[in-house]
C-alpha cells in the first residue's frame, strides 16, 4: 500500500508546475514579439519599445489581478456582477494609467494607430484600449485555466490508478489467505490419520507460500512460473485424495515470455477441487486445459457438479472470494477486449472457460 501511495505522489510530482521561470520566459518572448510587431508596423522600433515597456507592467498587473485575485473570490464563489464591476474598473483604472503614462513619457499623440490623432481620453481610444487589454486578459487565463485543468485531470488520473491498483492488491492478497485456510484445513485431516502423505503436503505447501510470497508482487506474471504454481497445487491435492482424483491437465502452445496476472487462475483451480472433489464421493476427474495461440491464453477447466448444486448456489458458496474475486480482478485489471470469460453447466459437469490477452 505504501508503495502504490509513493507512486502516485511521485506521478503528481512529474505535472508540470507553472513556476517564476515560466511566468519570466512567458513575458519575455510575449514582450520581444509585441515589440517587434508594432515597431515594424509604425516602422519606429523606438517607439514600440517605449510604450511597451509602459504597457506591458499594466498588462501583467491586470492578468495577474484577474487570475490570482478576482476569478478565486468571485468567478469560482459564482459571485459574477462583482466581477464584471471590479474588471471594467480595474480597466478604466488602466486605461487613465497608459493614457498619462504614453502622453508624459513617450509622445502626446498617444494613438498614433488610430483613425484620428488624439491628445486627451476619448471614447474610441478608451474602447480600444480596453478590448486591447481583454484581448490579453483572456489569452492569458486562457493559458493559467488550461495549465489547471491539465493538472487536475492527471492528478485525478493518477488517484483513480491507484484506487484500482489497491483493490487488485486487496483482492490478490484475499488469495492467499483463501487459499492456505482451505490447505492447512487438509494437512490437519492428514495429521489426524497420521498419514505418511504430511510431510510431502508440507513441502509442497513451503513451496507455495515461497511463491506466494515472492513471486506476485508484480502486476504480471510468468506463465511458466504460474502453471508451476498450479502443478504444485494439484500436487497436493493428489497427495490428499490419492486414487480416488485423476486429474488431466494438457498444454499446447508456447507458454515461454508470456505474462498473466498472478494468481489468477489458481482461483478456477480452487473453485473445481471446493466444489467438484471435496463434495463428491467416489472417484473424481478434473479436465484443465492451456492453450496458447498468439497473445491469447484459452483457459478451460471443468469438474463435476456435486448432488442438487446449481451454478448460482455454487458461485455463492465461495464466500465472496473465489470466483466474484476472479470477475473483480478481470475488470480492474484488463481491458474489455482482452478477455472473456464463460461459466456454464453442461453435462452435469461445472465448466469454466477463459479467453485472456498475455
Amino acid at each position: 500500500m505504501s508503495k502504490i501511495l509513493q507512486k502516485f505522489n511521485a506521478n503528481s510530482s512529474k505535472v508540470q508546475e507553472i513556476t517564476l521561470r515560466h511566468h519570466f520566459i512567458f513575458w519575455t518572448l510575449y514582450f520581444i514579439f509585441n515589440t517587434l510587431r508594432w515597431g515594424s508596423y509604425f516602422d519606429d522600433y523606438i517607439y514600440s519599445l517605449k510604450t511597451n515597456l509602459i504597457g506591458f507592467p499594466i498588462h501583467m498587473t491586470l492578468c495577474y489581478l484577474n487570475i490570482y485575485v478576482f476569478m478565486p473570490k468571485f468567478i469560482f464563489k459564482r459571485k459574477y456582477l462583482t466581477y464584471v464591476i471590479l474588471l471594467i474598473l480595474s480597466l478604466f483604472i488602466m486605461l487613465l494609467a497608459k493614457f498619462n503614462l504614453t502622453y508624459y513619457l513617450v509622445s502626446e499623440n498617444v494613438w498614433p494607430e488610430g483613425t484620428e490623432v488624439i491628445s486627451k481620453l476619448t471614447f474610441n481610444y478608451s474602447v480600444d484600449m480596453m478590448i486591447g487589454e481583454l484581448y490579453v486578459i483572456t489569452f492569458v487565463t486562457a493559458i493559467k485555466v488550461t495549465m489547471d485543468w491539465l493538472k487536475e485531470h492527471r492528478r485525478v488520473a493518477d488517484l483513480e490508478k491507484a484506487k484500482l491498483e489497491t483493490e487488485l492488491l486487496f483482492l490478490r492478497t484475499q488469495v492467499s489467505p483463501h487459499f492456505f485456510f482451505n490447505t492447512l484445513n487438509n494437512i490437519y485431516s492428514l495429521s489426524l490419520e497420521c498419514s505418511k502423505k504430511t510431510p510431502k503436503v508440507i513441502l509442497k505447501l513451503s513451496d507455495l507460500m515461497r511463491y506466494f510470497l515472492y513471486e506476485t508482487k508484480k502486476n504480471k506474471q510468468s506463465l511458466e512460473k504460474e502453471i508451476l504454481c498450479i502443478q504444485n497445487y494439484l500436487d497436493i491435492e493428489k497427495i490428499r485424495f490419492d486414487e480416488n482424483l485423476e486429474v488431466d491437465m494438457s498444454i499446447s502452445g508456447d507458454i515461454k515470455n508470456k505474462k498473466i496476472a498472478p494468481l489468477l487462475l489458481l482461483s478456477f483451480i480452487e473453485n473445481a477441487f471446493k466444489h467438484g472433489a471435496n463434495k463428491n464421493i467416489g472417484k473424481i476427474k478434473i479436465t484443465i486445459d492451456f492453450t496458447i495461440d498468439q497473445d491469447f491464453l484459452y483457459f478451460t477447466i471443468s469438474n463435476p457438479l456435486p448432488a442438487k448444486t446449481n451454478y448460482k448456489k455454487q458461485s455463492k458458496e465461495i464466500g465472496g472470494i473465489g470466483l466474484e474475486n476472479v470477475k473483480k480482478r478481470l475488470a480492474l485489471g484488463y481491458k474489455k477486449d482482452e478477455y472473456n470469460l464463460n461459466i456454464e453447466e453442461k453435462n452435469n459437469l461445472f465448466i469454466v472457460a477463459l479467453k485472456i490477452k498475455l
